[in-house]
């Protein structure tokens, strides 16, 4: 009788708890720009599964002029709880007030990769000349809307010597992942954030740019002034950043800054 009442008890102890975590759950909505994604859907199921909270996702770069960039969301006064987004552009956000300074923490650095199209040849991408010669034999180039598509449309192909030869074949992709646009066979290579391009299915993914001309970008978490639940906010940044989800961030083509 004595073991049946101490069973009983527990149960109830377990739903009691179960029922109070349910009672302080809350709806968290993240608004995330691109490289981070794919270590972030693997990462929030086991966020929502430990802390009994649900995350509730908007997508969009970290700067630019369409009306999914972050900035511009923040800017209509769309709910956010957390920002996930390239670290100097969340920097900007701080420095316009819009961003609590102190609630920012780093999470990933990110690099720049190649793709093309699936059942294509892999170009010799391995040292700095030989890129410079697959883009020169390139008959189209794609890049992306966001920080690694800036930085090639404004320094890589200056500091490479050959603007003049890839402007006229060379895109910026708004929106859309450059991987969907290499698999459709629209442009022969795409440049995107390792991370951004390897869940694309329909390509190849060559590898990542030479490191001497690699644009490194940090991503970083920080929560709106104006965030509903600013402490649950805290928890999820703080998971995501844990040497906890390091694997998952590895796994994704991201550099984890946690170490286990």
């Amino acid at each position: 009788m004595k073991s049946l009442l101490s069973k009983l008890s527990a149960a109830a102890l377990i739903s009691g708890l179960l029922l109070a975590q349910s009672a302080h759950a809350v709806d968290l909505h993240v608004m995330i720009s691109g490289g981070f994604t794919a270590a972030y859907k693997l990462l929030t199921p086991k966020f929502e599964e430990k802390s009994g909270n649900t995350v509730d996702t908007a997508y969009g770069p970290s700067m630019g002029n369409s009306p999914e960039a972050i900035p511009n969301r923040l800017a209509r006064n769309e709910a956010a709880d957390v920002v996930i987004m390239v670290g100097y552009a969340l920097d900007k956000l701080i420095a316009e007030g819009k961003i609590i300074p102190g609630s920012r923490v780093e999470l990933a650095d990110s690099r720049i990769g190649m793709a093309v199209r699936a059942g294509e040849p892999k170009p010799d991408i391995g040292s700095v000349e030989a890129f410079r010669k697959t883009l020169l034999e390139a008959k189209s180039v794609a890049y992306s809307d966001s920080a690694s598509g800036v930085y090639i449309q404004n320094d890589l192909f200056e500091k490479m010597g050959i603007e003049a030869q890839m402007k006229p074949k060379a895109t910026m992709i708004p929106k859309i992942p450059v991987g969907s646009v290499v698999a459709k066979g629209d442009y022969q290579l795409g440049f995107q954030q390792v991370s951004e391009l390897l869940p694309v299915p329909g390509i190849e993914f060559v590898g990542k740019i030479p490191e001497s001309l690699q644009s490194v970008t940090r991503y970083a978490a920080g929560i709106p002034v104006n965030a509903a639940h600013p402490r649950e906010a805290r928890q999820l940044i703080d998971f995501l950043a844990s040497p906890e989800a390091a694997h998952d961030v590895a796994s994704t083509g991201l550099d984890p800054l946690a170490t286990k």
